[in-house]
């Protein structure tokens, strides 16, 4: 066929030349070949799955997208928001260096760098200073832009406990580059009494002030006052003062409190701040506390210092099992932040209870109770637009989850369990009872739902479009709440 269609080409040709001798004419242009338009497919959000195996590998970082996250930071610039991650891989070692992903709508990441190209040289050097081998990786980054600057805040560790550094790069983009600044607090192999350097989370205030809330483990969350214009310590060799702290179970001290992270809520004058609990691969849940300044004091549901040694709350996102799913753990260091118009989200890595080693970034909206509190969707935000649902379009059968909550003190050999928070079904009858039972009373006006059972709880929750994340299931209705022991409730229509 191609020699048929090159020959009729040379004939014609031929024709013209003889035409164009004879008439003095021009031969006709040949027709330009039409070239279909280009199509870029639309994201399939459910090409989304949480089995990512076959992209694990690092020659496809390329296609992570939302896998492969841990401790993430996010920060939203102009039409994008950028997310700095942990570098972790699932089952295999990633290069260091903090991973960089950006997205327009919170749900399609793209992956677009690393902020360093190797371990940062001071951070490094201070590990190394004390006897330490740094580890090959760089934890828990915190991301702020401060004028035109965007601070990047680093956390590095060894094998000696405590010996660990938070230091500082800045860079005149989100995506880099990235230099040193210096090193913002550090902590010790010794005996001196101390939280362990990692995990930050900086806050500006209304009035200008820095603040900057770490820790992990050892003695509780600190708060440490930073210098504006340089984002380091605003008091050389400053380690700040404890601001939260955990309780004992018996004798067994429950010290497994790390990955704070503070927001301010303008409308409601507040500091709230979030603290991830338990062991990250499997009982790893989020609480909050709230205060009038970032450095503290915070308070918990029942009005107790966060620095009381009790475990605190609520308790607002933890591992949880929705029917037909092998569920999610290791649930916790959030990062909460804002789109900019009045709406809050919040992030934290989730892994399946198929394979604990896989995970993946969650990013949920937050709703804020009539009394002031954070709540988080049940299910990861998926595009929804804020509605009201009809009272018609919530009776029926749903699921819903409690967040109860089983204390047991330790590390990865004694949380060997996640504690799924797993749901049971409840139907919202038409009459205006629960399962049937006119004991047990529901009442709604949009978008609060009460939950009223004969046992005294009262679960005040909202009602909002959600996806159905296990069933890939796009127009599902959800709600989130607590009850009034400020226990979180979660519920998902059927």
């Amino acid at each position: 066929m191609k020699k048929i269609r090159n020959s009729a080409t040379f004939l014609i040709a031929g024709l013209g030349l003889l035409f164009i001798g004879s008439c003095k004419k021009e031969s006709p242009a040949p027709t330009p070949p039409v070239v279909p338009p280009v199509i870029t497919p639309s994201f399939d959000i459910n090409s989304i799955n949480d089995n990512y195996a076959a992209l694990a590998p690092f020659a496809r970082y390329l296609e992570w997208g939302s896998h492969n996250v841990h401790d993430p930071a996010i920060i939203k610039d102009g039409e994008y928001y950028y997310c700095y991650n942990t570098d972790v891989g699932y089952g295999i070692d990633v290069r260091a260096g903090i991973q960089i992903r950006r997205s327009k709508d919170l749900v399609e990441w793209k992956y677009v760098g690393w902020v360093f190209n190797s371990l940062p040289a001071m951070g490094s050097a201070f590990i190394t200073s004390g006897g330490g081998t740094p580890f090959n990786s760089l934890w828990a980054p915190c991301i702020v832009k401060v004028g035109s600057e965007y601070r990047l805040y680093y956390s590095l560790t060894c094998s000696l406990p405590r010996l660990s550094v938070i230091g500082l790069a800045t860079s005149s983009s989100p995506q880099g580059p990235f230099t040193e600044r210096g090193l913002v607090v550090t902590s010790r192999n010794n005996s001196t009494v101390q939280t362990n350097a990692i995990d930050p989370a900086v806050i500006v205030t209304p009035a200008g002030e820095h603040w900057m809330m770490y820790g992990s483990a050892w003695d509780g969350i600190y708060s440490l006052k930073l210098d504006p214009s340089t984002g380091l310590a605003f008091t050389t060799d400053d380690k700040g003062t404890r601001v939260a702290n955990r309780g004992f179970t018996g004798t067994a001290y429950n010290g497994n409190i790390e990955g704070p992270d503070i927001i301010y809520n303008p409308v409601l004058n507040k500091y709230f701040l979030f603290i991830a609990y338990d062991w990250l691969e499997t009982k790893y849940n989020v609480r909050v506390m709230r205060g009038d300044n970032p450095n503290g004091p915070f308070y918990d549901f029942n009005g107790v210092d966060a620095n009381t040694n009790v475990d605190h709350g609520p308790m607002i996102i933890a591992p949880y099992k929705f029917s037909g799913h092998s569920g999610y753990q290791g649930t916790a260091h959030s990062c909460a932040f804002s789109d900019g118009s009045g709406n809050y989200f919040i992030a934290s890595q989730a892994r399946p209870g198929s394979d604990k080693f896989f995970m993946n970034l969650h990013v949920r909206k937050l709703f804020w109770t009539t009394d002031g509190w954070p709540v988080a969707s049940p299910e990861r935000y998926a595009w929804e637009k804020d509605s009201l649902i009809s009272q018609a379009d919530i009776t029926g059968a749903w699921e819903r989850i409690v967040l109860n909550y089983a204390i047991v003190p330790g590390y990865a050999a004694e949380q060997l369990s996640p504690d799924f928070q797993v749901s049971n079904d409840i139907t919202l009858d038409a009459a205006g009872t629960l399962n049937g039972n006119s004991a047990d009373t529901w009442n709604y006006t949009a978008p609060w739902l009460q939950l009223n059972w004969s046992n005294g709880t009262t679960e005040k929750v909202y009602v909002q479009k959600g996806r159905d994340w296990e069933n890939k299931r796009a127009n599902s209705i959800i709600f989130t709440g607590l009850d009034n022991a400020g226990t979180a409730v979660w519920g998902k229509k059927k």
